[in-house]
Order: structure tokens, then sequence, then C-alpha cells
């Protein structure tokens, strides 16, 4: 992809790493920052986690009958459903990334596909720094075949590839003026392990394996979780004309994710529900 020139006016937002936590509490921190950024109590904000013990995420709308729950509790596994939409994701030997900020917001103005091809700029641009050459997923021209329950099988619009294997998935949630985009990098290990968690899976390792990549193989070698954030801040500070102010959650953020974590993401009616 071709160098970025910054066309936004400058703009100052909150950078958290928060760390490896376990799948409830990462997507009860999402919403809480939806929350609050919504209530301006906080600003725009980019959040970089990873996720311990490992989880399968589902898409907000996507059926709980693809999960192999049995095989989940075997490998010691979490399952959780996100607020965003999409198709299932192991998370596990990754760097997450979230961006949550408000509609009006010119790098998230307009539909969610503008934001998408805005966001995969920044994207982009931290894997050129670390020595790859990312392409974007072409944007909406026809009708999408019908798709499996995997993410990783096949990119969705404007998300990233290296050498035509997708490398980024991305999903997002607008609720109340509000946007949260989170995405998912693999950093290294095996990327068709999602398939002994879920059912009905067509196609089998080999099959993933060709569509599918991740950071440790398209870069030719390991990248510790560090050094992948440190890229991508760089890459949405160029790309999108940014300056970062390092922050930790705020006491009502840590609060209101801990009841949020209890009441939904923690509860089967919630991860079951569809």
């Amino acid at each position: 992809m071709s160098e970025i020139t910054p066309t936004y006016p400058p703009a100052t937002w909150r950078l958290l790493d928060t760390g490896w936590q376990d799948g409830p509490t990462n997507m009860a921190v999402d919403e809480a920052l939806m929350e609050s950024v919504r209530a301006g109590t906080s600003p725009p904000t980019l959040r970089f986690y990873g996720w311990q013990p490992a989880c399968l995420s589902l898409g907000h709308a996507q059926k709980a009958a693809v999960v192999d729950w049995q095989a989940c509790t075997t490998a010691g596994w979490d399952v959780v459903r996100r607020p965003t939409g999409g198709r299932a994701i192991l998370h596990v030997d990754e760097l997450t990334y979230s961006v949550t900020a408000p509609e009006s917001e010119p790098r998230l103005r307009g539909g969610v596909l503008d934001s998408y091809l805005r966001l995969s700029d920044a994207l982009a641009r931290g894997l050129v720094l670390l020595g790859l050459a990312p392409e974007r997923a072409p944007g909406p021209t026809h009708a999408r075949a019908e798709q499996g329950p995997v993410c990783f099988d096949d990119p969705s619009h404007y998300e990233i590839t290296v050498a035509g294997r997708k490398l980024i998935g991305s999903a997002q949630a607008r609720k109340r003026g509000t946007v949260l985009q989170h995405g998912t990098l693999p950093l290294y290990g095996d990327i068709t392990r999602i398939l002994h968690a879920l059912i009905g899976v067509t196609g089998g390792p080999s099959a993933l394996h060709r569509v599918a990549t991740t950071l440790e193989e398209s870069a030719g070698r390991r990248i510790p979780y560090p050094n992948a954030v440190a890229a991508l801040r760089q890459g949405f500070a160029e790309a999108l004309n940014l300056t970062f102010v390092e922050d930790t959650l705020t006491t009502a953020e840590t609060t209101r994710a801990r009841e949020i974590r209890t009441e939904k993401y923690a509860a089967g009616h919630w991860t079951r529900r569809v």
C-alpha cells in the first residue's frame, strides 16, 4: 500500500494497554469505554489488549449452535459473545486493538464501511512499519457469497491481507452516537486451532491455512506483543494525524466494566442467546 498522507485535523486520543484478561472482562471493558465516551467523561480511546485464557468469541448475532462446548471446556477456552458483528474468532497468541469514539469524529464519520476504510489505513501503516507489504480487501461491488462460521476464512470489505491471506480481522458496533471497532492481529501459533472449537466447519485446516495467516508467518520472524503495540500505535498516529496520551482506565470505567461482566458477558443467557 502507498504511503499515507494525513488529511485530518490534528487530534489527541487516549491510549490504553490493559494487558491480558479473560474474554468476559475484555468485552465488558470495551462496552464500558463506549459508555464513558458517549457520556463525554472520556476522550476517544485506542486500546490494546490480549486474552488469558484463550477465548472463542462469537459475533453479536452469530448462532451459539456453531460452538463445540465440550471441546472448548476440555481445552480450557472461554466462550464469549462480542457486542460487535462478524463471525467466530479464537483469541490466542494475539494482539487485539479497539477504537472507541463519537460518530462525529472525522476519522469515523459516515457509515460503517467509510470508517472501516479509514481505520484500515492505520492498521496497514503499522504493518508497513514492521516490514510487511499489506493490502486491503476490496470494497463492496456485489453481494457476498454465503460465509461459514470462521472469521478468518475470508476477508471482509477493507480488511488487511498479506500475500492474499487475511491477517487482521475487525468488527464494529454503533450505539447512540458512539462507535466501537475492535480487531485481532494473530501474532503466532496455529491459525487453524479454532476448528477444534466449532461444529460443522467445511474445508478443514489446510483450507483455512491457505486463506489466513499470522504476523510471525507473514514477517518471517516472531514479533513480541510490545513491538506490535508500538508499531500499530505509530501507524494510527501517522495515518490518522493523532497524538496519544498514555493512560489507564478510570475508577468509574473499571467499576462499570465489572458490573457489565457479571450482568452480561460472563452470563450464559447472553452468550447463548441466539
